[in-house]
Protein backbone atom coordinates (compact mmCIF):
# COMPACT_ATOMS: atom_id res chain seq x y z
CA UNK A 1 0.00 0.00 0.00
CA UNK A 2 1.44 3.32 -0.98
CA UNK A 3 0.65 6.75 0.32
CA UNK A 4 1.20 10.20 -1.13
CA UNK A 5 2.94 12.92 0.81
CA UNK A 6 1.33 16.30 0.37
CA UNK A 7 3.23 19.46 1.17
CA UNK A 8 1.24 22.26 2.79
CA UNK A 9 4.10 24.77 2.72
CA UNK A 10 3.47 28.13 1.08
CA UNK A 11 4.80 28.56 -2.45
CA UNK A 12 8.16 30.30 -2.68
CA UNK A 13 7.93 34.00 -3.45
CA UNK A 14 9.25 34.97 -6.87
CA UNK A 15 12.46 36.95 -6.37
CA UNK A 16 13.27 40.26 -8.02
CA UNK A 17 16.56 41.41 -9.54
CA UNK A 18 17.54 44.69 -11.17
CA UNK A 19 19.96 44.41 -14.11
CA UNK A 20 21.71 47.53 -15.38
CA UNK A 21 22.97 47.68 -18.92
CA UNK A 22 20.31 45.10 -19.78
CA UNK A 23 19.94 46.15 -23.41
CA UNK A 24 22.99 44.37 -24.79
CA UNK A 25 25.87 42.00 -24.17
CA UNK A 26 26.25 40.30 -20.80
CA UNK A 27 23.36 42.28 -19.36
CA UNK A 28 20.98 41.05 -22.07
CA UNK A 29 22.12 37.42 -21.84
CA UNK A 30 21.89 37.39 -18.04
CA UNK A 31 18.48 39.06 -18.08
CA UNK A 32 17.01 36.58 -20.53
CA UNK A 33 18.31 33.62 -18.52
CA UNK A 34 17.02 35.02 -15.23
CA UNK A 35 13.61 35.69 -16.78
CA UNK A 36 13.52 32.10 -18.01
CA UNK A 37 14.40 30.91 -14.51
CA UNK A 38 11.37 32.72 -13.11
CA UNK A 39 12.92 35.86 -11.65
CA UNK A 40 11.17 39.19 -11.82
CA UNK A 41 13.66 41.37 -13.68
CA UNK A 42 13.76 45.16 -13.90
CA UNK A 43 15.79 46.06 -16.98
CA UNK A 44 17.68 49.35 -16.73
CA UNK A 45 19.39 51.08 -19.63
CA UNK A 46 19.46 54.25 -21.69
CA UNK A 47 17.85 52.88 -24.87
CA UNK A 48 14.24 51.80 -24.53
CA UNK A 49 14.14 49.85 -27.79
CA UNK A 50 17.00 47.51 -26.90
CA UNK A 51 15.55 46.95 -23.43
CA UNK A 52 12.24 45.88 -24.95
CA UNK A 53 14.11 43.60 -27.35
CA UNK A 54 15.76 41.95 -24.35
CA UNK A 55 12.50 41.63 -22.41
CA UNK A 56 10.69 40.17 -25.43
CA UNK A 57 7.30 40.80 -23.85
CA UNK A 58 7.90 38.67 -20.74
CA UNK A 59 5.26 39.34 -18.07
CA UNK A 60 7.92 39.16 -15.34
CA UNK A 61 9.98 41.94 -16.96
CA UNK A 62 9.86 45.66 -16.24
CA UNK A 63 11.60 47.99 -18.71
CA UNK A 64 12.93 51.22 -17.19
CA UNK A 65 14.84 53.79 -19.22
CA UNK A 66 17.41 55.34 -16.91
CA UNK A 67 20.93 56.74 -16.87
CA UNK A 68 22.78 55.12 -13.96
CA UNK A 69 24.97 58.22 -13.63
CA UNK A 70 21.87 60.24 -12.65
CA UNK A 71 21.08 59.65 -9.00
CA UNK A 72 17.47 60.81 -9.32
CA UNK A 73 16.79 58.50 -12.27
CA UNK A 74 18.31 55.57 -10.38
CA UNK A 75 16.21 56.26 -7.30
CA UNK A 76 13.07 56.50 -9.44
CA UNK A 77 13.96 53.20 -11.15
CA UNK A 78 14.27 51.39 -7.83
CA UNK A 79 11.01 52.94 -6.64
CA UNK A 80 9.27 51.73 -9.81
CA UNK A 81 10.68 48.24 -9.31
CA UNK A 82 9.42 48.04 -5.73
CA UNK A 83 6.03 49.40 -6.79
CA UNK A 84 5.72 46.72 -9.48
CA UNK A 85 7.26 43.69 -7.77
CA UNK A 86 7.18 44.55 -4.06
CA UNK A 87 10.88 44.30 -3.27
CA UNK A 88 14.45 44.11 -4.59
CA UNK A 89 16.31 40.91 -3.74
CA UNK A 90 19.35 41.27 -6.00
CA UNK A 91 21.20 43.71 -8.23
CA UNK A 92 23.44 42.93 -11.18
CA UNK A 93 25.52 46.11 -11.37
CA UNK A 94 26.57 45.60 -14.96
CA UNK A 95 26.43 48.88 -16.91
CA UNK A 96 29.84 50.00 -18.17
CA UNK A 97 31.83 51.37 -21.10
CA UNK A 98 35.42 50.82 -22.22
CA UNK A 99 36.28 54.42 -23.05
CA UNK A 100 38.95 55.77 -25.38
CA UNK A 101 41.96 53.52 -26.06
CA UNK A 102 44.68 55.89 -24.82
CA UNK A 103 47.43 55.98 -22.25
CA UNK A 104 47.20 58.12 -19.13
CA UNK A 105 49.15 60.97 -20.75
CA UNK A 106 46.66 61.25 -23.60
CA UNK A 107 43.51 60.80 -21.50
CA UNK A 108 41.31 63.87 -21.89
CA UNK A 109 39.66 65.07 -18.67
CA UNK A 110 36.23 64.98 -20.33
CA UNK A 111 36.76 61.35 -21.35
CA UNK A 112 37.79 60.39 -17.83
CA UNK A 113 34.68 62.06 -16.44
CA UNK A 114 32.49 60.23 -18.97
CA UNK A 115 33.85 56.77 -18.14
CA UNK A 116 33.89 57.45 -14.41
CA UNK A 117 30.27 58.63 -14.45
CA UNK A 118 29.00 55.31 -15.82
CA UNK A 119 31.49 52.73 -14.56
CA UNK A 120 31.96 54.06 -11.04
CA UNK A 121 29.42 56.70 -10.07
CA UNK A 122 26.69 54.70 -11.78
CA UNK A 123 27.70 51.54 -9.93
CA UNK A 124 27.70 53.35 -6.58
CA UNK A 125 24.33 55.00 -7.30
CA UNK A 126 22.76 51.60 -7.93
CA UNK A 127 24.54 49.89 -5.04
CA UNK A 128 23.36 52.60 -2.63
CA UNK A 129 19.73 52.20 -3.63
CA UNK A 130 19.89 48.41 -3.53
CA UNK A 131 21.68 48.37 -0.17
CA UNK A 132 19.10 50.61 1.51
CA UNK A 133 16.19 48.52 0.24
CA UNK A 134 17.85 45.24 1.20
CA UNK A 135 18.35 46.29 4.82
CA UNK A 136 14.86 45.01 5.60
CA UNK A 137 15.36 41.46 4.31
CA UNK A 138 18.91 40.90 3.03
CA UNK A 139 20.00 40.48 -0.56
CA UNK A 140 22.89 40.19 -2.97
CA UNK A 141 24.68 42.82 -5.03
CA UNK A 142 26.66 41.44 -7.98
CA UNK A 143 29.21 43.83 -9.47
CA UNK A 144 30.61 43.28 -12.97
CA UNK A 145 34.30 43.93 -12.50
CA UNK A 146 35.96 42.50 -15.65
CA UNK A 147 39.38 40.91 -15.56
CA UNK A 148 40.66 44.45 -16.05
CA UNK A 149 39.84 44.80 -12.35
CA UNK A 150 42.80 42.45 -11.88
CA UNK A 151 45.12 43.01 -14.85
CA UNK A 152 44.71 45.92 -17.31
CA UNK A 153 45.11 45.96 -21.06
CA UNK A 154 47.44 48.48 -22.73
CA UNK A 155 45.84 51.87 -23.36
CA UNK A 156 42.86 51.19 -21.10
CA UNK A 157 43.59 53.51 -18.17
CA UNK A 158 40.07 54.86 -17.56
CA UNK A 159 38.47 51.42 -17.83
CA UNK A 160 41.13 49.71 -15.72
CA UNK A 161 41.06 52.32 -12.95
CA UNK A 162 37.28 52.34 -12.66
CA UNK A 163 37.12 48.55 -12.70
CA UNK A 164 39.82 48.30 -10.02
CA UNK A 165 37.60 50.62 -7.97
CA UNK A 166 34.72 48.15 -8.36
CA UNK A 167 36.78 45.68 -6.32
CA UNK A 168 36.88 48.18 -3.47
CA UNK A 169 33.14 48.74 -3.80
CA UNK A 170 32.43 45.01 -3.68
CA UNK A 171 34.56 44.46 -0.57
CA UNK A 172 33.06 47.49 1.16
CA UNK A 173 29.50 46.30 0.50
CA UNK A 174 30.36 42.81 1.74
CA UNK A 175 31.83 44.23 4.95
CA UNK A 176 29.23 46.93 5.60
CA UNK A 177 26.33 44.64 4.67
CA UNK A 178 26.98 41.98 7.31
CA UNK A 179 24.61 43.55 9.83
CA UNK A 180 21.73 43.26 7.35
CA UNK A 181 22.58 39.94 5.63
CA UNK A 182 23.58 41.73 2.43
CA UNK A 183 26.16 39.85 0.37
CA UNK A 184 28.36 41.28 -2.36
CA UNK A 185 29.91 39.39 -5.24
CA UNK A 186 32.22 40.44 -8.06
CA UNK A 187 32.29 38.63 -11.37
CA UNK A 188 35.34 39.24 -13.55
CA UNK A 189 34.63 38.17 -17.12
CA UNK A 190 37.29 37.92 -19.79
CA UNK A 191 36.63 37.77 -23.54
CA UNK A 192 33.01 36.81 -23.68
CA UNK A 193 31.66 37.43 -27.19
CA UNK A 194 30.05 40.86 -26.71
CA UNK A 195 29.96 44.26 -28.39
CA UNK A 196 32.58 45.56 -25.95
CA UNK A 197 34.97 42.77 -26.93
CA UNK A 198 34.57 43.61 -30.62
CA UNK A 199 35.37 47.22 -29.81
CA UNK A 200 38.85 46.38 -28.56
CA UNK A 201 39.66 44.28 -31.63
CA UNK A 202 40.19 40.84 -30.15
CA UNK A 203 38.98 39.11 -33.30
CA UNK A 204 41.06 41.24 -35.65
CA UNK A 205 44.07 41.51 -33.35
CA UNK A 206 44.03 43.17 -29.92
CA UNK A 207 46.98 45.26 -28.74
CA UNK A 208 49.28 43.37 -26.37
CA UNK A 209 51.70 44.66 -23.74
CA UNK A 210 54.73 44.08 -26.00
CA UNK A 211 53.21 46.17 -28.79
CA UNK A 212 52.16 43.23 -30.93
CA UNK A 213 48.60 42.38 -31.87
CA UNK A 214 46.99 39.04 -31.18
CA UNK A 215 43.74 37.43 -32.25
CA UNK A 216 42.30 36.33 -28.92
CA UNK A 217 39.85 33.52 -28.17
CA UNK A 218 36.38 34.25 -26.82
CA UNK A 219 33.51 32.28 -25.33
CA UNK A 220 29.71 32.51 -25.72
CA UNK A 221 27.69 35.06 -23.77
CA UNK A 222 25.45 32.28 -22.50
CA UNK A 223 28.24 30.91 -20.31
CA UNK A 224 28.81 34.30 -18.71
CA UNK A 225 25.08 34.59 -18.11
CA UNK A 226 25.05 31.18 -16.41
CA UNK A 227 27.82 32.34 -14.08
CA UNK A 228 25.84 35.45 -13.14
CA UNK A 229 22.72 33.36 -12.53
CA UNK A 230 24.69 30.93 -10.38
CA UNK A 231 25.71 33.78 -8.10
CA UNK A 232 22.21 35.29 -8.06
CA UNK A 233 20.63 31.95 -7.13
CA UNK A 234 23.08 31.15 -4.33
CA UNK A 235 21.57 31.26 -0.82
CA UNK A 236 22.53 34.23 1.34
CA UNK A 237 24.18 31.79 3.73
CA UNK A 238 26.94 31.46 1.10
CA UNK A 239 28.98 34.50 0.07
CA UNK A 240 30.58 34.24 -3.34
CA UNK A 241 33.13 37.01 -2.98
CA UNK A 242 34.70 36.81 -6.43
CA UNK A 243 34.36 34.68 -9.55
CA UNK A 244 36.59 34.87 -12.61
CA UNK A 245 35.53 33.35 -15.93
CA UNK A 246 37.64 33.74 -19.07
CA UNK A 247 38.03 32.30 -22.53
CA UNK A 248 40.45 29.38 -22.39
CA UNK A 249 43.86 30.48 -23.59
CA UNK A 250 43.23 34.24 -23.62
CA UNK A 251 46.07 36.53 -22.47
CA UNK A 252 45.24 36.85 -18.79
CA UNK A 253 47.32 34.51 -16.66
CA UNK A 254 50.76 36.00 -17.07
CA UNK A 255 49.46 38.89 -19.17
CA UNK A 256 52.27 41.24 -20.18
Amino acid sequence: MSSAITSHSAPQRRRTIIVTGAGSGIGRAATQLLLAQGWNVALLGRTEQTLHETAAGADNALVITADVADVDQVRAAFDATVQRFGTVDALFNNAGIFGAAVNVGDLEPEEWDRVCAINLTGAINCAREAFNRMKAHGGRIINNGSISAQVPRPNSVSYAVTKHAITGLTKSIELDGRAWNICASQIDIGNTASELLQGIGTQAGALQADGSRKVEPSFPLEHAAQAVAYIANAPLSASINQLTITATGMPFIGRG
